[in-house]
């Protein structure tokens, strides 16, 4: 990365492919000499999520992705058992697909938290627990990878989804604790300062739930000093307070496609609108 002149974050794309183009051409991306950082949700609802991956297939290291919810959704789809699945034209794209098992492949390797402590940055596509300092949530983050690149993914998959516990702790079980990770860093918005996770609040910061507040406003002391990058919460829009930045502009939405472009100490928003590529779906 020394040779890198420039890192690029990108906020939720969500299949929206001509928005992701128009913003690449607009920074002038090299990818001979800058690096993409994706904030996750690379796919579903913008109609194009095949052409995303194959995109960052063809692209390889060393830009990537943090996975998001809707990229976990995509993986236990394809790995899951077609008997009662609700059918997602997006994600079958991607399943019939002869590139399929590269794709799963690719994104089974894409980190859940990326951190850089020289440039002290890290990015995330949700949150982090308010409990967690810099040290436990790295090591937290790396579970959960290895349990995605390892021979229990499929085991994982199945067991992902569920909204309690709400909390994290460290003696759970195996699944359930990397269930409750999974719920931190790729679906959490508001949260107590114990850790207790909101599920049915995704709205503006008006809107928290009694006791609960912005993750982000919770951060552990360890991260002052960093910069953390998010997206996954797109009511906010564009977020630039404190040490944080969230990225996720509602593209698939209507709203806007947002970059964080780093170079050096520089450090400038880029934007494109999206009203053109505003998804057809109509529920959030």
């Amino acid at each position: 990365m020394s040779q890198r002149r420039r890192r690029i974050f990108i906020g939720d794309v969500q299949g929206c492919w001509k928005a992701f183009r128009k913003l690449l051409e607009k920074v002038e991306f090299d990818p001979a000499s800058d690096q993409l950082c994706m904030a996750g949700d690379l796919v579903n609802r913008g109609g194009k999520s095949l052409k995303m991956l194959r995109y960052f297939l063809d692209l390889g290291e060393p830009h990537f992705t943090v996975l998001g919810n809707h990229d976990l959704h995509l993986l236990a789809y394809v790995a899951g058992p077609p008997e009662g699945r609700k059918v997602n034209p997006e994600f079958e794209k991607v399943l019939q697909h002869r590139d399929c098992e590269r794709i799963v492949e690719w994104l089974r390797r894409q980190p859940v938290l990326w951190t850089d402590e020289g440039a002290r940055m890290a990015l995330v596509h949700a949150g982090i627990d308010p409990r967690w300092d810099v040290e436990r949530a790295q090591a937290c983050a790396a579970e959960l990878e290895r349990t995605l690149r390892g021979p229990d993914f499929t085991n994982f998959l199945a067991s992902m989804y569920g909204d309690k516990p709400r909390r994290w702790k460290p003696g759970q079980d195996h699944m359930v604790r990397m269930r409750t990770t999974t719920n931190v860093l790729t679906r959490m918005r508001f949260v107590k300062p114990n850790g207790k996770l909101d599920f049915q609040s995704s709205g503006h910061r008006s809107d928290a739930p009694k006791d609960h507040q912005p993750w982000f406003e919770l951060l552990h002391p360890d991260w002052d000093g960093w910069t953390v990058v998010f997206g996954h919460w797109s009511v906010l829009g564009l977020v630039r307070e404190n040490n944080v930045v969230g990225l996720d502009s509602g593209c698939v939405w209507g709203g806007a496609l947002s970059a964080l472009v780093v170079e050096g100490k520089d450090r400038r928003i880029v934007q494109v609108d999206c009203a053109k590529h505003r998804s057809k779906s109509q529920n959030r």
